[in-house]
């Protein structure tokens, strides 16, 4: 596809947000992709959706990752999620969800049936929009180790805490700033330590701290390292 096209966006290449629960991923990833005119993908939810395939059938995680039809929206403004057909954004934050999902995401078998799914869905964007954000936990490692720019998003466990209570609060979830403390701490450890791509920065990952930034102060940052290292279109490459 030209440069001139209408649909080429102002991003070329892969970006990977990577981190833990609660650094502001998820809004960050989406603001900067529609900011680059980009294309977005949250690998998370993904895992997600198919934990959620579990939750309803039982059975073999991976019997089930292979057979459902999870489908991702890759536009930063409407990021939709479905499972099978049906709309499952909002189903799948939900509390069982979010206490099953690291469990389901670390089988090795369902690692590697998403993250070739993720794969296939990040070359279809760059083909038709030059450049994509992907956001998750192995994406600089795993998923995505070419990536054009990997950034590593770090903060505080009472920062993330507070983030995540108040993201539960605006939906309509209510836990408490201990309980959900509790479980970002219980997901870094699951994540972390598991066998199979465990959540940890790439050796060529940049390391933003967004414990002290609000979600404008992330996100400047977040383009001065992308005009650092001539990622918009039309800019000479500088790295």
């Amino acid at each position: 596809m030209a440069l001139g096209d209408a649909r080429w966006g102002d991003l070329r290449g892969v970006i990977a947000l990577d981190g833990p629960s609660g650094t502001g991923k998820s809004t960050v990833a989406r603001r900067l992709a529609s900011t680059l005119r980009a294309g977005y993908l949250d690998t998370g939810a993904m895992y997600r959706a198919v934990t959620l395939a579990v939750l309803r059938a039982g059975g073999d995680a991976t019997e089930i990752a292979r057979t459902a039809r999870v489908e991702m929206g890759t536009d930063p403004a409407d990021p939709a999620v479905s499972l099978d057909g049906a709309d499952v954004a909002a189903e799948i934050r939900g509390p069982e969800v979010t206490l099953a999902v690291s469990e389901v995401s670390a089988v090795a078998e369902v690692r590697r049936i998403l993250v070739d799914q993720q794969r296939a869905i990040i070359a279809s964007v760059l083909a038709e929009k030059g450049g994509i954000v992907v956001e998750g936990r192995d994406i600089g490692t795993t998923v995505a180790p070419d990536a054009e720019l990997k950034v590593y998003l770090t903060a505080s466990a009472d920062a993330r805490a507070q983030r995540r209570s108040r993201q539960d609060l605006a939906a309509g979830r209510t836990a408490t700033v201990e309980e959900t403390l509790a479980d970002v701490q219980r997901r870094d450890d699951y994540d972390s330590s598991r066998a199979v791509s465990p959540l940890r920065q790439a050796e060529d990952a940049v390391e933003l701290d967004t414990t002290d930034l609000d979600l404008p102060g992330v996100l400047a940052s977040l383009l001065d390292i992308v005009d650092s290292r001539g990622l918009r279109t039309g800019q000479a490459v500088g790295r």
